[in-house]
């Protein structure tokens, strides 16, 4: 029963020693790959073109037709 035992944790030993040896390999393989270079900077971005207004011109109701000054209406985002 005793060497039972003993063959368990030597194996469960065994496994994870090799599974950190894995990992730390593979984490040495990563460091030594190049690393990319950062891309050049881009110029900065044009300023945002300036809202579009539009002009409402409503009719009066009157008797002779003639229309009133228009109204400036912008659309914010």
């Amino acid at each position: 029963m005793f060497i039972g035992i003993l063959y368990l944790f030597l194996t469960f030993l065994f496994c994870f020693i090799l599974v950190h040896l894995i990992k730390l390999a593979y984490i040495g393989l990563l460091s030594t790959k190049k690393k990319p270079e950062p891309p050049p900077k881009e110029k900065p971005p044009a300023p945002p073109k300036p809202e579009p207004v539009y002009y409402i011109v409503e009719k009066k109701r009157s008797k002779k037709s003639s229309y009133s000054e228009p109204k400036e209406i912008k659309f914010k985002k």
